[in-house]
């Protein structure tokens, strides 16, 4: 009798699955506005977003969608023959529009409803059972007549209801808002759902917001920003236009991380799988707003020996760095200074004082699949910024195996009798380790 084998696990996926616990905790019962446009609701990716926001619900995070409807206005106006065209793009809304605007925005609600409704036993939505809610929850008030231009009905956010809001939130519901808002006179106005999204954010106090566009990246001259604070957007926007999507979108980020929300999300709606890469992985797959830096250099502390030790071991085992115990680390931890992703120690350094003006550049380690970045240059800088603060203008190294590396940044190889004397006493000549030298 023959048993058939086993199914193999890929290890890949079992290590991601593992990894990604502490952000399922941390998201669990945390509020998300995600926004995106009526360009995302029409393409082939759409119903696989859908598969993941229904993931997120089911992982306990609160959903609150914003949809845009812009090129399925476009159509039905096209259809009826009214022209209504946009100014520094914001629609002009003639009021004879509304009624193809209003099927629009109703249309792709109705949608979003359905898809979310789902629960066919071959797809990722079995058993999700999913109530998704839109109301009157924003009301508006006339955008007004601007540099001349009457916007007729076009508006802008005038408040949120959060109450209703949270109170459909706290009972599992995930609730919709489209690009309408109402004013207290019962007229209907056509807002723009970047607009919507930002105030909603900011009225929940969500925290984050996710905006879903079309392009996967955004670079300056080349280079990708990943991360980035209110004050670097406000200089990559300078002697930019607004009317970009991308722009538009990093500018209510910018707005948005100022009244409070935490971190803001640009993200492509077009890659299958970003929105869970981005918010379940350390690396992510978009753009970072936040007015903390995603990743900092700082000084050790007491909580992060066990990530320090993860992380000098394998260099111990492989005789890179003198091997240290626990107790030794935790004695000297206010020597060591580290570089902090998202929770991770990705790099560390130690500057050990030896006399009154001089130190040691001791343990310096980056995790291997981060080496390829500034980060070494970085720790080193920080280090060095150390060591005059507290009146230290010479520098000194031991190395087996990085001396190049050294020497470019600025370090020079003198003999292990340069050593100040409290150093040299202690000097392995078994390891035949270089010395190295930098005046500050």
């Amino acid at each position: 009798m023959t048993t058939s084998a086993m199914p193999q696990i890929n290890p890949e996926y079992v290590h991601w699955f593992r990894n990604s616990a502490p952000y399922i905790n941390t998201h669990r019962g945390k509020t998300f506005v995600i926004m995106f446009g009526g360009e995302a609701v029409k393409h082939p990716n759409f119903s696989t977003l859908i598969h993941d926001f229904a993931l997120l619900h089911s992982l306990g995070i609160k959903l609150v969608l914003v949809h845009g409807a812009r090129p399925q206005i476009e159509t039905n106006l096209k259809e009826v023959n009214i022209t209504s065209p946009l100014h520094k793009d914001i629609r002009l809304t003639p009021r004879e529009a509304m009624p193809s605007i209003l099927q629009a925005v109703g249309a792709i609600r109705l949608q979003i409803e359905a898809q979310l409704s789902m629960g066919l036993a071959n797809s990722p939505m079995y058993g999700s059972r999913i109530d998704a809610v839109s109301g009157n929850f924003v009301t508006a008030r006339p955008y007004g007549i601007r540099d001349g231009v009457d916007y007729q009905m076009t508006g802008e956010v005038r408040s949120i209801d959060v109450d209703a809001i949270k109170n459909n939130l706290l009972h599992n519901h995930i609730v919709i808002l489209g690009s309408m808002g109402y004013s207290a006179t019962g007229e209907v106005f056509n807002l723009l759902a970047e607009d919507v999204a930002l105030s909603a954010a900011v009225a929940l106090n969500a925290d984050k917001l996710i905006f879903l566009g079309e392009e996967a990246d955004i670079e300056d001259n080349g280079r990708p920003l990943h991360e980035m604070i209110p004050n670097e957007v406000d200089r990559f926007l300078r002697e930019r236009e607004i009317t970009h999507e991308i722009n538009y979108f990093l500018h209510c980020a910018s707005d948005a991380c100022r009244q409070g929300v935490h971190r803001t999300h640009i993200i492509s709606y077009a890659k299958d799988g970003a929105l869970l890469e981005e918010l379940f992985t350390r690396d992510g797959s978009g753009t970072l707003i936040s007015h903390d830096p995603y990743e900092e250099i700082r000084r050790a502390n007491i909580d992060d020996v066990v990530g320090l030790i993860e992380l000098l071991t394998p260099l111990e085992e492989q005789g890179i760095l003198v091997a240290r115990s626990r107790e030794r680390i935790e004695q000297e931890i206010d020597n060591y200074s580290v570089i902090e992703r998202d929770g991770m120690i990705l790099g560390c350094a130690a500057l050990n004082p030896i006399d009154e003006s001089s130190a040691e550049v001791a343990c310096v380690a980056i995790h291997p699949d981060y080496r390829s970045g500034s980060r070494g240059a970085d720790l080193l800088a920080f280090l060095e910024q150390q060591a005059r603060s507290h009146g230290v203008h010479k520098l000194f190294v031991l190395t087996t195996r990085t001396a190049h590396w050294f020497v470019e940044q600025g370090f020079a190889e003198v003999d292990s009798s340069d050593l100040p004397e409290a150093r040299r006493e202690q000097y392995n000549n078994g390891r035949n380790s270089k010395v190295f030298q930098k005046i500050l």
